[in-house]
């Protein structure tokens, strides 16, 4: 594999050696931590002892039903409150403010599994996500930051995660205990996506399209790519990639395929970037909508969908990477959509701002919306099927929807 080349920067940018320690990165004032851009909501306390508005006016109504019982009279007929068929709510041990950003299962034991989140939140379940409890790891206490741990991922026993400021964090025994991986300092970019590849042997990506992959457990990586996209777009702006000027050097999203592809938002969503195996650069395409691009990802038949700001959704005509995108009506009524998770093949999920929640079962071909969960004051971030069986939804205001089906 190609060392990755940037000026100014050594060659060699991970490595666990003394001479590269993390606390030359730690010293670094952290920036803006999101990869996603998130939207504003107004959002309330959760709990039993906190009532929503849609509640109080709920129980208020039901009191004069409660009165005419009594009394023998015939009780006025009121409309039903609906009610999350296919999923439930699940309250978690945090803070109301933390957003919710990745979840994983030991590939070993379906119902052992790790929540991550802002503001350092790691939550463990033993019983397949329906209780979770505060999880510390004291490798990630040594310094004074409030860690964003934006990914996870298991093969076996053996799991990876990734966070801002720059943190590794590798287990061997389904997480009982973690083991912190130094970092060099000139890591470019901020660590986004992590995935558990095999024995001790994992893939890397930041930010900035760097890719790396380990198979000594973290040790040692070597870049997958030869440069940065910032690079790639300097010598590729004249091809005409519209809005390349704009780019700011990050992602806005980033997703993986089974198979080892990539595809990434830019920052501004002017264009998206692939990568595949095997590939020295990012391939960076025109995007084929009007609307600026919010994220893109893969179907379950090889083909990919896309989002765009204020709601509308897309899908690729045919399989694997393309620009010929077709739209697909949806009642997103007019909140954006942030991310489609699908459960089979003709099965998926899609959700979004102010609790926005909608389904397909032919493919994504056509969408209804789940009115039920309508009342969830929170936007949904990610979707996520690690089986057929078992799915959830990770939101702000540490909302998390698990699947029942």
């Amino acid at each position: 594999m190609a060392t990755l080349q940037l000026p100014h920067l050594n060659q060699s940018l991970l490595s666990s050696s003394s001479a590269s320690p993390f606390a030359a990165y730690a010293r670094k004032i952290p920036g803006r931590h999101s990869t996603r851009r998130l939207l504003p909501v107004a959002s309330l306390p959760s709990g039993p002892a906190h009532t929503t508005r849609r509640e109080f006016i709920f129980e208020t109504a039901a009191a004069p039903l409660a009165l005419a019982a009594l009394a023998g009279a015939p009780a006025p007929a009121k409309s039903e409150e609906p009610a999350l068929s296919e999923w439930e709510r699940v309250y978690l041990p945090i803070d109301p403010g933390v957003v919710l950003l990745d979840i994983a299962f030991v590939s070993d034991d379906m119902n052992h599994g790790f929540l991550l989140g802002t503001r350092q939140t790691i939550l463990e379940t033993k019983d397949g996500g329906n209780t979770w409890v505060p999880r510390s790891i004291s490798s990630a206490e040594d310094e004074d930051f409030n860690y964003r741990f934006n990914s996870i991922s298991f093969k076996g026993k053996e799991g990876w995660i990734v966070g801002k400021p720059a943190i590794l964090l590798y287990t061997s025994d389904a997480g009982e205990s973690w083991e912190r991986i130094p970092l060099s300092a000139e890591l470019p970019g901020d660590m986004v996506y992590i995935k558990a590849t095999g024995e001790k042997s994992a893939e890397m990506v930041t930010d900035e399209g760097a890719i790396y992959v380990t198979s000594n457990r973290g040790y040692n990586w070597k870049a997958a790519v030869q440069e940065t996209v910032s690079a790639t777009l300097n010598r590729t702006v004249s091809s005409g990639i519209s809005g390349a000027s704009y780019y700011t050097g990050t992602f806005n999203t980033v997703n993986r395929s089974p198979d080892g592809k990539y595809i990434a938002v830019s920052s501004r969503g002017n264009f998206y970037l692939t990568w595949e195996p095997g590939q020295a650069f990012w391939q960076p395409h025109n995007r084929a909508v009007a609307r600026r691009i919010q994220n893109m990802g893969w179907r379950s038949d090889g083909g990919l969908w896309l989002l765009v700001r204020g709601g509308g959704l897309y899908l690729s005509k045919g399989t694997g990477i393309t620009e010929d995108f077709e739209e697909v009506p949806v009642q997103s009524r007019g909140f954006g959509i942030l991310d489609v998770g699908y459960r089979s093949k003709d099965e998926a999920w899609a959700a979004g701002g102010s609790g926005i929640l909608l389904r397909t079962t032919n493919g994504g071909k056509s969408w209804t919306r789940d009115k039920a969960a309508d009342n969830i004051a929170a936007n949904l971030y990610s979707v996520k099927f690690v089986t057929d069986d078992k799915g959830f939804v990770l939101g702000n205001d540490g909302v998390l929807l698990r699947y029942l089906g």
